[in-house]
């Protein structure tokens, strides 16, 4: 396992988009964050971080996989129920292909109404409301900041 297959298992969900945050983390969305999207995982691109993988796990599952060696609360979102893992071989690929599906599928259950209806959307209207909607961002004044 590696960051490039946690690409590909994150990016062949639907609705799926990515940036990078925060200098070195790949940020993975259920929908774009443009038009309300949520993270649902992330990776540590240069291994400067802390751990390789977090992802959301949900409060059922959070103490089981805390449990598991290698496995730690993901700083600033373990009160989200997010998770940590240390290296790549915690989890079986198979197990970590499973985690990732869930994280997504909780995330997805929780976009507001005006996102999974943008998502629902065919690919091509799609992606014409995200570009528009980034235009519209992008021609905002920035706030001055204090």
């Amino acid at each position: 396992m590696d960051n490039e297959r946690i690409r590909e298992i994150c990016l062949a969900l639907p609705g799926v988009a990515e940036t990078l945050n925060w200098g070195h983390h790949l940020v993975y969305w259920a929908g774009d964050r443009d038009i309300g999207g949520k993270m649902f995982a992330m990776t540590d691109v240069d291994g400067t971080g802390f751990g390789v993988l977090c992802f959301h796990c949900g409060a059922e599952r959070v103490h089981e996989l805390l449990e598991i060696e290698g496995m730690a609360p993901t700083p600033y979102l373990a009160k989200a129920h997010w998770v940590t893992m240390e290296r790549w071989d915690v989890l079986r690929p198979r197990q970590v292909e499973d985690e990732l599906t869930r994280a997504y599928t909780l995330i997805s259950q929780k976009l507001p109404k005006r996102t999974s209806a943008v998502l629902a959307l065919p690919e091509k209207e799609r992606a014409r409301i995200i570009r528009e909607r980034k235009k519209t961002l992008a021609a905002r004044p920035k706030a001055k900041r204090a």
